[in-house]
């Protein structure tokens, strides 16, 4: 394992952490990095490439961990939240909630799984996502409500969970982005920015980290000695990277709200385009 390829397994890591919960798709920036650039198939193998993705996406959920650890100690029931983090209602989202949030797009994952990873991976399909995702975006943002009646996760009703569960389905089709989709779906029904990005964070983790470590279960093997400085580096790196830029997405959020990244992902598409065709 020479240096140069931990320097590659750093500059995927920080990718991976710096798109995955933006609403830009972290695919898209795969394509432009990797595949274009760093083509990490090349030196480790088509197999072995895989398997570090899915090891470098482990390291974005645990920033998320990281950032809701008092959430999720609340919602599994092992504690307090502190007073500050408290609606005035008393009311606190339920673990159930986010079940019901993750129910449409985990049952059609399930059913699907096999046919988009074989039929929908591909630089066509992924431009459509960025651009529909875009349009998505825009939407959200121009139509939503201008006074958001949900204003904390813990304000959120079950019908608003089941609604942008529904609408992060469209998060199947590679390049639209699982938080650019539940993001405007938890705006278009009256979240704020902020409440939307909190519930999209949250409901990432259990489904992000249930289809990596069943992916890990599939490719075992491929964690080799000679693979493993690759993988914590591109780990450390994920981890790092995404739990900045998590922190500050949440900062900036309802400031500038949606439209920037879809500018952002229709000049992703421009750039694309160009590199491949």
């Amino acid at each position: 394992m020479d240096f140069l390829m931990l320097i590659k397994a750093i500059i995927l890591g920080l990718v991976e952490g710096l798109t995955e919960f933006a609403p830009v798709s972290s695919t898209g920036h795969m394509i432009i990095v990797d595949d274009v650039w760093l083509q990490s198939e090349e030196f480790l193998g088509k197999y072995v490439a895989n398997t570090f993705k899915i090891v470098i996406q482990l390291g974005s959920i645990l920033a998320v961990v990281v950032v809701f650890r008092n959430r999720f100690i609340d919602l599994l029931g092992l504690g307090r939240l502190n007073k500050k983090s408290v609606s005035a209602t008393n009311n606190r989202l339920k673990l159930s909630q986010v079940i019901v949030g993750l129910i449409p797009a985990g049952i059609l994952g399930v059913l699907f799984e096999d046919y988009i990873d074989e039929h929908l991976f591909s630089i066509e399909t992924v431009l459509i996502g960025l651009v529909v995702g875009a349009i998505l975006m825009i939407i959200a943002d121009v139509f939503g409500p201008k006074q958001p009646k949900t204003e904390t996760v813990d304000q959120i009703t079950y019908k608003q969970a089941f609604t942008v569960g529904l609408i992060q389905c469209l998060s199947l089709w590679p390049g639209f982005s699982r938080s650019g989709s539940t993001i405007s779906g938890g705006v278009l029904v009256g979240m704020s920015h902020r409440t939307a990005s909190d519930f999209t964070f949250i409901m990432a983790v259990p489904i992000m980290a249930g289809a990596s470590f069943i992916s890990l279960l599939k490719n075992w093997e491929y964690f080799t000695l000679d693979a493993m400085p690759f993988f914590i580096a591109g780990f450390i790196s994920a981890f790092v990277f995404a739990l900045l830029s998590i922190r500050f997405f949440l900062k900036l959020i309802n400031k500038i709200k949606l439209v920037p990244f879809a500018i952002y992902r229709i000049l992703l598409v421009v750039v694309i385009y160009i590199v491949y065709f």
